[in-house]
């Protein structure tokens, strides 16, 4: 056991991934020894050009961490055409609200290259929270600063509070 363990975190591809998730803000405050779990969380999937990874509309049940090449981020206009957002590079991740609720994607996300994606799909990070908490808890607590910043930036912009508008569903 101890011999698996060891060529476990000395492997070059346990710590090539280990060394690109660790830029990664989102897994800040992860030791070493716990990467071993995070991967066991995460899926690989590869995306041709052009090849769509979610539409809008479809329901959120993964956040996405690009590990190479660009996907486009674009949403539908009123008027029925296509706008660019962004473009997402490696070392960038996104589709992060599907951690927190299962709502519908608010934009399309498009390989514009051959992508490589890591993804962490919600029931990964429940698993994560029970079993590894420090883990569960340094994520949740990433996601909880990035949608803090996000709400001051528009309540700053914002005539008026928001916070009376936003309806909490209730859990029973």
């Amino acid at each position: 056991m101890i011999r698996w363990f060891k060529n476990f975190l000395l492997d070059p591809e346990f710590n090539r991934k280990r060394k690109f998730l660790q830029r990664i803000s989102l897994f800040q405050g992860i030791s070493r020894l716990e990467f071993g779990h995070l991967f066991q969380a995460l899926v690989v999937r590869s995306y041709a050009p052009g090849e769509i990874l979610f539409h809008e509309g479809d329901i959120g049940r993964a956040l996405f961490i690009l590990e190479s090449g660009r996907v486009e981020i674009s949403r539908n206009t009123t008027g029925g055409d296509n706008s660019q957002l962004a473009v997402l590079n490696p070392g960038d991740y996104f589709g992060e609200m599907s951690l927190l609720d299962e709502c519908p994607r608010s934009a399309t996300a498009a390989a514009m290259d051959n992508v490589r994606v890591y993804l962490l799909y919600k029931t990964e990070l429940e698993k994560l929270v029970k079993h590894v908490p420090h883990i569960g808890a340094a994520i949740m607590t990433h996601l909880g600063m990035l949608l803090a910043a996000r709400l001051r930036s528009v309540t700053d912009t914002a005539p008026i509070s928001i916070a009376s508008t936003v309806k909490v569903k209730e859990v029973l």
